[in-house]
C-alpha cells in the first residue's frame, strides 16, 4: 500500500521546539484551603454582583480599595489599563485609564468577615500588592489578546479543565486547589473558559515581582 506523503507529519522536531516553557507561570510556595475559598466566595455572591466592567462574559468584585474612596473601585476602575492589537496591523493600543495600584491598601470592609480577608493579610505580608479581585470569565468564553504593566497573582476558586490561561504561546490550567500562581502578565496574553461552568479567580496586582 502507498503512504500519501503529503499527509504525513513530521514529529522531527528539535528538542526545544517540543518542549513548551512554562516559566511565565510560576507557583508559590504558599498554599490555601480551597473548601474555605469556595465558601467564603459563596458567601460573598450572596450579596455582592460581579461588575461587567464594560466586557462581555466578565465580571469583578474588588476586594480592596483607596482607602475611603469606593470610587475607586467603579467602572473601567474595576478593569484598568492594558494594551493590546485589536485589528490586521498589529499596531500596539492602549485601552482604558491609569491605576495607581499601590494606592490600592484598604480591604473592604463588607469583606472582612470572610475567609479572604485572612488571605490577604497572609498576601500582603509576602508581596506588594496593588488591587485584589475576584475576577469572574462566564464560560465559553475568552479575554482580549493583551499585555498588563504587572504580574499578576491568581488563586483558582472555581475552574474546570477547559480553562486555560495563555501566554505568548505557552497554553496551561490551573487548577483550584489552593495553590498561588504568579503570572507574567506583562506579556501578550488571554485566558479562555472553555467549560460549562463559571471561572472563578482571585487575581491580585503584584508590585514587587520580577521575572527572569
Amino acid at each position: 500500500m502507498s503512504i500519501d506523503n503529503t499527509k504525513v507529519v513530521n514529529l522531527n522536531l528539535k528538542k526545544e521546539e517540543r518542549i513548551s516553557d512554562f516559566s511565565d507561570f510560576q507557583k508559590q510556595n504558599l498554599k490555601f484551603d480551597i473548601n474555605k475559598l469556595q465558601e467564603a466566595y459563596n458567601q460573598i455572591i450572596k450579596t455582592k454582583k460581579f461588575e461587567d466592567a464594560g466586557i462581555t462574559h466578565f465580571g469583578a468584585i474588588s476586594l480592596t480599595q483607596i482607602p475611603g474612596d469606593p470610587d475607586s473601585i467603579k467602572g473601567n476602575k474595576a478593569r484598568g489599563v492594558y494594551w493590546t492589537k485589536p485589528d490586521k496591523t498589529g499596531k500596539e493600543v492602549s485601552r482604558d485609564v491609569e491605576i495607581d495600584e499601590a494606592a490600592y491598601s484598604e480591604f473592604i470592609k463588607d469583606y472582612e468577615n470572610t475567609y479572604f480577608k485572612e488571605v490577604y493579610d497572609v498576601l500582603s505580608s509576602k508581596y506588594k500588592l496593588g488591587r485584589v479581585r475576584i475576577l469572574l470569565k462566564e464560560p465559553r468564553s475568552t479575554l482580549s489578546w493583551h499585555r498588563d504593566p504587572e504580574p499578576r497573582l491568581h488563586i483558582p476558586i472555581v475552574t474546570n479543565p477547559g480553562c486555560l490561561m495563555v501566554i505568548d504561546n505557552v497554553a496551561k490550567h490551573m487548577p483550584a486547589d489552593g495553590s498561588v500562581w504568579v503570572t507574567n502578565n506583562t506579556k501578550y496574553h488571554n485566558a479562555f473558559n472553555g467549560g460549562e461552568e463559571n471561572r472563578v479567580h482571585l487575581v491580585a496586582c503584584v508590585l514587587d515581582y520580577k521575572f527572569n
